[in-house]
């Protein structure tokens, strides 16, 4: 399918690996400039001729961190205009709830809800006056099924959800869209960690722990990046203007819910 988006600039965040990488490939297939964005330049530079190479695309590597006012500036500078923005930034990590203290509340708060939204006050305008706009952003499944340590992703995720869900609505007429992608357990460098993690603190092998999370997921594997990918370049194309305010939980039917 042509996703009707050549031509098109994107800036996608965290995305020199992992899903955020994922969504970067394929804006870059559908014929987008793509801005790719990570805080190690090494591993973003690596990313950034990777995809130019399978793609043909003009990718430009932005290394910043986007929590920052000036990580900001230097993203968006990076083109002339922003037609699609993929929110994304590492989660905190996994904790007992007493554990978090003020500082790590504010920082999990600034991270997964504050930096989209000032992300998306900046392009929102421009979007609505050249009447196309995407905006996805990448939060998790957690925000439909709380996980247990992941108290603080959860709760700043699904405040970004709340409170961009009115704005999708206000700004729909002008054919700019509003998203949000929510993973499951992805085959990614965060998940081999956590897997790596949890094997260790069980006196397991690898391998059998990860058969043990496999075996919770109807579709019996992790998903692949690439699904993830294709999933969010769908939302961000020209033929999805009539999708806005929606969660799309990507997850190989772990969530047993209906809605």
């Amino acid at each position: 399918m042509d996703l009707g988006l050549s031509g098109r600039n994107a800036v996608v965040c965290a995305s020199s690996q992992g899903l955020g990488r994922a969504c970067a490939l394929e804006l870059a297939r559908a014929g987008c400039t793509v801005v790719v964005n990570g805080r190690d330049q090494a591993v973003l530079d690596r990313t950034a001729e990777e995809i130019r190479k399978e793609t043909g695309a003009t990718v430009i590597a932005v290394a910043a961190d986007v929590s920052t006012r000036e990580g900001q500036d230097a993203l968006l500078a990076a083109v002339p205009t922003v037609d699609i923005l993929v929110n994304n930034n590492g989660g905190p990590p996994r904790r007992d709830f007493r554990e978090i203290d003020r500082d790590a509340m504010v920082s999990g708060v600034v991270g997964n809800m504050v930096t989209p939204i000032e992300l998306v006050q900046r392009v929102i305008d421009g979007m609505v006056e050249r009447k196309f706009g995407r905006i996805v952003n990448i939060t998790s499944a957690s925000v439909k099924m709380p996980l247990t340590g992941l108290d603080l992703s959860s709760g700043a995720r699904a405040g970004l959800t709340g409170f961009l869900a009115g704005v999708a609505r206000s700004v729909a007429h002008a054919n700019v869209t509003i998203n949000f992608v929510l993973p499951g357990s992805f085959d990614t460098r965060r998940l081999r960690t956590g897997l790596e993690g949890g094997a260790k603190a069980q006196g397991v092998a690898l391998e059998e722990f990860a058969d043990l999370r496999r075996a919770e997921i109807p579709a019996r594997r992790f998903g692949d990046p690439s699904e993830f990918g294709k999933a969010c370049a769908f939302l961000c194309s020209a033929h999805a203007g009539y999708i806005t305010g929606q969660s799309l939980l990507i997850d190989g039917g772990a969530y047993h819910g209906i809605l």
